[in-house]
């Protein structure tokens, strides 16, 4: 019998019992008077009179009417800049202990964000309410007891100045409980290996002593070391290893363009758990079974705004245009894509974290990820978010019977000098007319998007398709940034950045 597993999951129960709901839009209202009164003696606080906006009538919105929007590169200029200048009480009391490296999606340099001791203690917290919602799952006992594989960037932070430097899930992963580190794999040790082929390697090697019940981490780094475990044991799924692995979290982007070929490395089914960590912060996570929406953390340091997702808000760059409209959870409605607005306990302030998202359910605060700002594809009207095209390809999926994992897009002029969308799609898939399937694609997306099917009776004259191996693009991201970590695939490329992309393919 699973005793310490029993008294766990008795423990989770029991907690699920006599915790009572609380409102996220109470919540979020305490969470940014909370903000406001910690930071008011800050230098931003002060610039931007926090005392003022703690005085008015509505917080909320002398908040959003005084306070402007900020990127990455607008706040680093402006403020935490000042912080690699042995200057204090910038934009949160004191200094960060950490700061988050964060190339994300778009290239080689690394964004520096502050993660204040404030944001570890949110992040944990929110990490807890992740794990006392596993009551939810019908969940056995003996789950409990199994190791829970946390595959992220390396735990070997950087020391500079008075800080440390690593990725996000570094940084998180360092930070773990005394009383958690008994289940953590793969271990202190292997997770300090900088290199991701060789800590993949020392997994691979050690894959038969452990007795995995739950895998974490982003879907294409997941799928690469269960391969490397698979190959390496010479199995014919994870299951033969590592026979009562039951949950897998998934993080940071969505998971339904790896679904099928994930499964394909499974003996059985296991539960998907959706989180949503950035470098930014903990932002939401799955806490029940009945839908794959996760819910937005209200009560843990990070007060959400969120504006309408428009072409009229949002310049070429990503970026928002300064009449651009925001709005709190108290007013968001369905079947709307928003971009997330976040002020956090690291000092970010009205930060456009770079997401798309879309409630689920507005009484409970659930959302999905639909995209990224910066890949909107609005070229000649066609008006494509990540998650139309995200649909499209699983319905290419069906159609011809393969995976689509990865996929990458631009919009430029063909030899003609017309406008295509040129797509790259990663697929296994061989002797297949890339007519046939630019065609499907080209159908899929008409039926689905009615300013796409507008654009292709105007200015947008047709779909070219390449097809290539998934590996492709983990090689191009190996090149252009790392592997492994929150690193992602860039799905839509400006015109130069899609020609050393082709240049790339091309040689490679």
């Amino acid at each position: 019998m699973a005793i310490i597993g029993s008294i766990i999951k008795g423990i989770i129960d029991l907690r699920d019992t006599f915790s009572s709901e609380t409102s996220p839009v109470e919540n979020q209202h305490k969470i940014l008077k909370m903000l406001l009164e910690k930071a008011k003696d800050t230098q931003f606080g002060k610039h931007y009179k926090f005392e003022s906006i703690l005085d008015s009538q509505n917080v909320e919105k002398s908040f959003s009417e005084t306070v402007p929007y900020f990127d990455y590169n607008k706040i680093n200029d402006e403020w935490w800049h000042k912080l690699h200048e042995d200057e204090s009480d910038v934009t949160w009391p004191g200094n960060p202990s950490y700061f988050a490296l964060s190339s994300g999606t778009t290239g080689k340099t690394s964004k520096r964000i502050p993660v204040t001791d404030d944001m570890i203690d949110a992040i944990r917290q929110s990490g807890i309410k992740q794990v006392f919602a596993l009551s939810n799952f019908n969940l056995p006992a003996d789950f409990f007891e199994k190791g829970i594989m946390m595959l992220g960037s390396s735990t070997d932070l950087a020391e500079k100045d008075d800080h440390l430097e690593g990725e996000i899930s570094g940084i998180s992963a360092s930070n773990i409980p005394t009383w958690f580190k008994g289940f953590y794999k793969p271990g202190e040790d292997i997770s300090k290996i900088d290199d991701w082929d060789e800590r993949v390697q020392k997994i691979a090697e050690q894959a038969k002593d452990w007795d995995i019940g739950a895998l974490s981490g982003i879907p294409s780094w997941i799928e690469l070391m269960l391969q490397e475990v698979i190959e390496y044991h010479n199995l014919n799924h994870i299951h033969e290893i590592w026979p009562n692995l039951q949950v897998y979290t998934s993080g940071g982007v969505a998971f339904g363009p790896y679904e099928k070929s994930f499964n394909k490395l499974m003996g059985k089914p296991v539960t998907v758990i959706d989180t949503y960590l950035a470098s930014e912060g903990y932002i939401a996570t799955q806490v029940r079974p009945d839908t794959d929406a996760m819910q937005l953390n209200t009560d843990n340091g990070i007060y959400f705004e969120f504006v309408p997702f428009k072409p009229e808000y949002i310049n070429e760059d990503g970026s928002l245009t300064n009449d651009a409209p925001a709005i709190t959870l108290a007013d968001v409605e369905l079947n709307q894509d928003y971009v997330l607005i976040i002020s956090t306990v690291s000092g970010a302030w009205r930060y456009l974290i770079g997401d798309t998202i879309e409630f689920t359910d507005v009484e409970r605060a659930e959302i999905k990820i639909t995209g990224r700002t910066k890949f909107f594809l609005n070229t000649v009207g066609s008006q494509l978010s990540v998650n139309k095209m995200d649909a499209a390809l699983r319905d290419l999926e069906k159609e011809f019977k393969t995976t689509i994992p990865e996929y990458t897009i631009c919009a430029k002029r063909g030899d003609d000098g017309e406008f295509y969308h040129f797509w790259y799609l990663g697929t296994e898939l061989e002797n297949t007319d890339e007519i046939a399937i630019a065609n499907a694609l080209d159908k899929s997306l008409k039926e689905a998007n009615k300013n796409y099917k507008v654009a292709r009776t105007k200015a947008l004259k047709g779909v070219e398709v390449t097809l290539i191996p998934p590996g492709k693009f983990y090689d191009w991201n190996a090149n252009n940034k790392k592997k492994g970590g929150q690193v992602k695939m860039e799905r839509v490329m400006g015109e130069d950045k899609f020609a050393d992309w082709e240049t790339f393919v091309t040689k490679n």
